[in-house]
């Protein structure tokens, strides 16, 4: 389920206003903090292990792969680089190598920075900064897959056919150097004005042939906006939405083939931890579907619910509420855990296929474990002892820190549009209505400027038209925003949601 993020830049105090903002946002974080418990700084324990970690280095049993030119692509100024990636024409098909950070490489088993993961489980993300799973000298530094940096890490070799189906896959340990940290604006600019070469040019067609075998499989992708909040020259705040690039779309589709390659070698090998999701409740698509015909949405005969949603537009009102109301199919993900026995549900129905998270592992405690487990498997060998008793432990875990991140990154969200809009009290805004309560007696409202959401008032509420609310309520403290219908513009229906 897509979790909505949001960016934070520093304020610089130009008025009383801009500064009431920023103190209001800092206050609100960290109360927000001390409410989820949020871990603070590294003990000295864990730092001292990190210290020796690094002093020692990683052990030197791995293959050498320093003359591959990978590279890395992020968002700007990011330090903690999990994936580099290169990818070469083979025959008619391609040849992918994915070299994953070896965080193993530095952790040792029942250690100090094994015990702070295990209590952290993933890193979070606020609009001032990270909270991260690991110390920063390694996420950030000696385990980061920093350019010009020989780093330890989980090899890919992946083979693709001309259609980009995969036809054969192994993974161990090498030692890589990325060429260059490529931004996803950076990328992308070079990819439209024509300068990108190599690994670049191939990522873009592999990564659209694994985009139409997602379509082909029946997978789901929300296209769901990321909010942003930004401070402008003047010092004044603002909250807009961003559509993703295109090749970060290609560049997730790398990480999905890697995850779901993962996934199919721990369940040949019967041994591992898989992401899964259920196929979504009939009960949920059929209601979906009478609410895109309610909405006005086509919904063509035969077609099924993962091509009407893929095919929707978040700038257009009607369709970024049934956006919204799709988030529903998308319920009840988990991690499962299996040693002997294959899961019984086994399917990740977002990507339709099964699928493990492999390929983040300073951000995330389950993918150390699984990458450990595919290398063994890989190699023909026994999957580590401390690896396989930790495998029943991550579901728990995971869940626990999921649910933990998933409040953090709302309360955020909550917390910097109550702090923009609380002294606009009274004031009116243009909106869209993307969901209804059943009775009818309230909703919630995006409004056009600034991209913000709230709880939304009023009798009869026009699901995914274009309406004109006033703002009654804005409390950073409580982290709600409140309005109240005034009225639904002349022809509302169809105008396009700006930036929703």
């Amino acid at each position: 389920m897509p979790r909505r993020h949001v960016r934070l830049h520093a304020a610089p105090v130009h008025d009383d206003r801009v500064g009431d903002i920023d103190a209001a946002v800092r206050e609100g974080l960290a109360a927000l903090r001390a409410e989820l418990d949020v871990p603070d700084a590294f003990g000295p324990e864990v730092l001292a292990e990190v210290a020796a970690v690094t002093a020692a280095g990683p052990a030197s049993d791995r293959a050498d792969a320093t003359d591959v030119p990978f590279v890395t692509i992020d968002p700007e100024g990011s330090r903690d680089l999990d994936q580099a990636v290169h990818i070469e024409r083979r025959g008619d098909g391609f040849r992918v190598r994915y070299a994953i950070a070896d965080v193993a490489a530095w952790v040792r088993p029942g250690g100090a920075i094994d015990a702070e993961a295990r209590r952290r489980v993933e890193t979070l993300y606020a609009p001032d900064g990270r909270t991260p799973l690991h110390p920063p000298q390694l996420s950030e530094g000696a385990a980061s897959l920093l350019p010009g940096q020989d780093a330890p890490a989980l090899l890919w070799d992946i083979e693709l056919d001309a259609a980009g189906e995969p036809t054969a896959f192994r993974v161990g340990r090498a030692l890589v150097r990325s060429r260059a940290q490529l931004t996803y604006e950076g990328a992308q600019r070079s990819l439209d004005d024509g300068s990108a070469d190599g690994t670049l040019v191939l990522l873009r067609e592999v990564g659209g042939l694994r985009q139409a075998a997602e379509v082909a499989r029946g997978g789901l992708t929300l296209p769901v906006p990321e909010q942003e909040v930004e401070v402008d020259a003047r010092g004044a705040w603002t909250l807009r939405s961003r559509t993703t690039l295109p090749v970060e779309e290609w560049n997730a589709q790398i990480s999905l083939l890697t995850g779901m390659c993962a996934a199919r070698l721990m369940l040949d090998g019967r041994i591992g931890v898989l992401r899964t999701l259920p196929p979504p409740d009939p009960r949920d698509v059929a209601r979906l579907r009478r609410t895109a015909l309610a909405l006005g949405v086509a919904w063509p005969d035969g077609a099924d619910h993962a091509a009407v949603v893929r095919g929707l537009d978040a700038g257009v009102p009607a369709e970024a509420a049934l956006l919204t109301e799709a988030t529903t199919l998308l319920r009840g993900a988990a991690y499962v855990a299996f040693d002997g026995e294959v899961p019984e549900q086994a399917l990740h129905a977002a990507i339709a296929a099964p699928y493990a998270h492999t390929t983040a592992p300073l951000r995330r405690l389950v993918d150390r474990f699984v990458g450990e487990t595919c290398v063994a498997l890989s190699a023909g060998t026994e999957v580590p002892d401390d690896v396989r008793s930790a495998l029943p432990l991550l579901p728990d875990l995971m869940a626990g820190g999921d649910r933990r991140a998933s409040a953090y990154e709302r309360g955020c969200v909550d917390l910097v549009e109550a702090a923009l809009l609380a002294g606009r009290v009274g004031e009116e805004f243009d909106g869209v209505v993307v969901d209804v309560k059943e009775d009818g007696s309230s909703g919630v409202v995006q409004l056009r400027e600034p991209a913000a959401r709230g709880r939304l008032e009023g009798a009869g509420l026009p699901l995914g038209q274009g309406v004109r609310v006033r703002l009654t309520g804005a409390s950073p403290v409580d982290r709600t925003v409140r309005f109240v219908l005034d009225g639904v513009p002349s022809g509302s229906g169809g105008a396009p949601a700006a930036d929703v």
